[in-house]
């Protein structure tokens, strides 16, 4: 409340300024006035708000890219490509995994997906110079140009199935932070296939899984972890989400945008969930990677 009625404060003060111009003028220099104080006061406290979103930002990147994986246990399995677009407007950074094709030939389902439909370079350059967001100037520093990155981790389970999380960091001139958002692929060794929701989970059972999921988060928020200010997943955002999993050490992780579950300065990405807690909704087919 405190901070909220100095805020309030402030914006009268500034909404009044110009009628109180000329009075202000005519005050003795040098007497300290109420207002100034209350108006000092209410900076100093929003300065520390975005203190704390600015270091909490960079905890939740953190954990994100210091992230362990299984990529040394695979690279016999996977060598990483890359693929840099530096002009002077924007920049573009992808990484991505590459299966070795002389272990298994059908591995170039992979690959072919990845470079020709997955990354669509040129379709990506060309959202980026039609989203409006680019500003082409000289004068600016190239720290300050748009940027769209995307990296990878990379998880195993029996040697059967590799999960791969890209996250995408996207950076626009005028903002103060990249936004993040992710893609998970799931992909079966022995079959050489792209692996969906309805592989893994009974068909037709997204809102009991998203209940289970809820239920997590939820224990998650009421015991302080780093849950604080996030919230329930709603039906519309796990349905365009329920592919967006990765499996790892039996646990099913999945991985939501900005502002999804948390807000962007804080919380987290993702929610895992023990594979105990979903055996009620996972397919009973051989096929199936997590039976």
């Amino acid at each position: 409340m405190k901070i909220l009625f100095s805020i309030v404060i402030c914006i009268s003060l500034l909404s009044c300024k110009k009628e109180t111009s000329k009075q202000l003028e005519n005050e003795p220099f040098g007497i300290e006035k109420e207002s100034d104080t209350i108006v000092s006061d209410s900076i100093n406290v929003l300065s520390e708000i975005e203190f704390q979103k600015e270091q909490s930002l960079k905890i939740k990147r953190e954990s994100l890219l210091q992230k362990e994986d299984d990529r040394e246990k695979l690279e016999e399995l996977i060598s990483s490509k890359s693929y840099i677009k530096d002009e002077e407007c924007y920049l573009i950074t992808y990484k991505y995994p590459y299966l070795n094709k002389n272990i298994k030939e059908s591995y170039a389902n992979f690959n072919s997906y990845l470079e020709n439909d997955y990354l669509d370079i040129k379709g990506v350059e060309q959202a980026i110079l039609e989203e409006g967001n680019v500003i082409c100037d000289p004068t600016l520093r190239h720290d300050n140009r748009s940027k769209k990155s995307v990296d990878y981790k990379i998880f195993s389970l029996d040697d059967n199935l590799i999960s791969v999380l890209f996250y995408k960091e996207n950076f626009y001139y005028g903002t103060l932070h990249p936004t993040y958002s992710f893609d998970c692929l799931n992909f079966d060794l022995s079959r050489s296939k792209f692996m969906k929701y309805e592989d893994f989970f009974n068909t037709g059972s997204e809102e009991e899984l998203r209940n289970i999921l809820n239920e997590v988060l939820t224990n998650k928020i009421r015991s302080g972890d780093i849950y604080y200010d996030c919230w329930e997943v709603t039906a519309d955002d796990f349905y365009n989400s329920k592919n967006n999993f990765v499996i790892n050490n039996l646990a099913v992780e999945y991985y939501f945008a900005d502002c999804v579950i948390c807000p962007a300065y804080t919380g987290t990405f993702s929610v895992s969930i023990p594979l105990e807690l979903l055996k009620p909704v996972l397919k009973q087919h051989n096929s199936n990677p997590l039976l």
